[in-house]
């Protein structure tokens, strides 16, 4: 099940920078990560799942390109918001809103909540011409932050501190520092390693609860 290349399914330019950075230094340089093309429409997340989603992306771009795709979905699960915003987290605020909209309709639903838990899940998926694929999920717990707080990282990065880190958030972290921490960098490196042994993944649910 290998390949030396792989299109990126995200039409997020912040993202597609991570996976760069997280799949060029796992799965090395001979493999090529080559960026999706402008012609190849967005896709309608309609899925209730990550990986639903996930597959989605993948799947499209397979079709567009006859190239083994590399996609992923990610959601926000806060314990006090009852797992939401979760597969909605990049339109939480609405179609068309911008990451600082989501993280301000966040706050304000959260408000001055004691209970800020919060957990980001990654269902990383890479699917092939031959309708093959791997499937691999990263998990962070953390907490929101009363106030965002860095600048660096995209989406809710100001706002989400990871319980394994020192207290910053993972937009006061250098992208290194961010990404042996993060979701989607627990996800990826599992994509790549399940890649190079050649072997498929159990299929990844949604994503467990919100502790």
């Amino acid at each position: 099940m290998s390949t030396s290349s792989f299109v990126l399914a995200t039409a997020n330019p912040d993202k597609a920078r991570e996976l760069r950075a997280i799949l060029g230094e796992a799965m090395g340089r001979d493999v090529r990560l080559l960026g999706r093309p402008a012609e190849v429409p967005e896709v309608d997340e309609t899925g209730s799942t990550l990986e639903e989603n996930a597959r989605l992306k993948a799947v499209a771009l397979v079709e567009a390109t006859g190239i083994a795709a590399i996609a992923d979905d990610t959601g926000l699960e806060v314990a006090a918001l009852g797992g939401a915003p979760g597969v909605y987290s990049s339109r939480y605020a609405g179609e068309q809103a911008t990451y600082a909209d989501n993280v301000a309709k966040l706050l304000a639903e959260l408000g001055g909540s004691t209970d800020r838990r919060a957990r980001f899940t990654t269902v990383a998926l890479a699917r092939f011409p031959d309708g093959s694929e791997v499937v691999a999920t990263g998990i962070v717990d953390g907490e929101i932050a009363l106030s965002a707080v860095g600048a660096s990282g995209f989406g809710y990065d100001p706002v989400f501190v990871p319980t394994e880190g020192d207290g910053r958030t993972f937009a006061e972290m250098s992208p290194e520092e961010k990404h042996a921490l993060s979701h989607r960098g627990r996800a990826f490196r599992a994509l790549a390693e399940l890649l190079a042994a050649g072997l498929p993944a159990p299929a990844a649910g949604p994503g467990r609860p919100a502790p």
